[in-house]
């Protein structure tokens, strides 16, 4: 069963500044029965080629030749994704923040269950903070997470997960290239399937947290916090009017 899905799914990695993880990602990644694997560079400081271009023929690496931002950069490799007619696409990060050793239920979740989008929670199970979420992240997770339910009608643990899982024709369905390049890329495509109506389905996820972990600054969290409320706003209004 694994390697049907294997062959049916592309695993895409936006890497940035991940040079001192992304070998463990990879590894994980084919242990977990996975071999179809898109790495995107997004201009990092220290390349990674020198570590990706000794593995796998499988493994597709790309250094971008400027920052995209990250919006842009899961553009470009969901783009790629569907040019080349996978049927599912898994989104993870290239810090090792999130387990591979999840793709496979993910994957599992949308061609058996059916879903058409899943990700992997860090709220479902209570264990947030014990497993070293900060607890600025917890609050401000938390207080979104109720504020968008609230707004949407939706009763998701979270918005903001960044191990993702889609049906390839979703994807297509949504013009995400038009969204932003940077950090609420991923509120715009969820709130794009909660208008859509698709069904979403959760796993829970253990994160790590440490020197390697990606984070954004105090500036870009309060932007990216405005960014959310004034785009739940506006899905709320739309819906109802």
């Amino acid at each position: 069963m694994v390697k049907e899905l294997s062959e049916e799914t592309l695993v895409v990695v936006p890497a940035y500044n991940a040079q001192n993880t992304i070998l463990k990602v990879i590894n994980e990644i084919i242990e977990s029965g996975f071999k179809n694997i898109l790495i995107s560079d997004d201009f990092s400081n220290t390349s990674i080629q020198p570590i990706v271009g000794k593995l796998d023929d499988k493994i597709i690496f790309i250094e971008q030749k400027e920052n995209l931002g990250y919006g842009g950069n899961q553009k470009f490799l969901y783009n790629y994704a569907l040019r080349n007619n996978f049927k599912y696409v898994v989104m993870i990060h290239g810090d090792l923040q999130y387990t591979p050793t999840l793709i496979p239920p993910l994957v599992t979740m949308l061609k058996f269950a059916k879903y058409d989008f899943v990700f992997g929670s860090r709220i479902l199970g209570g264990n947030a903070t014990k497993n070293g979420m900060p607890i600025i992240k917890f609050i401000a997770n938390r207080s979104l997470t109720l504020f968008q339910n609230m707004m949407t009608g939706y009763k998701l643990s979270e918005y903001h997960s960044g191990l993702r899982a889609y049906n390839s024709e979703i994807l297509k369905s949504i013009n995400f290239n038009e969204f932003s390049n940077k950090f609420l890329f991923d509120n715009q495509m969820l709130l794009a399937l909660i208008k859509k109506k698709y069904k979403i389905g959760e796993v829970s996820c253990i994160t790590k947290y440490d020197t390697n972990s990606s984070s954004i600054s105090y500036k870009e969290s309060t932007i990216y916090a405005i960014g959310v409320i004034k785009l739940t706003f506006k899905h709320f209004f739309r819906n109802i009017l």
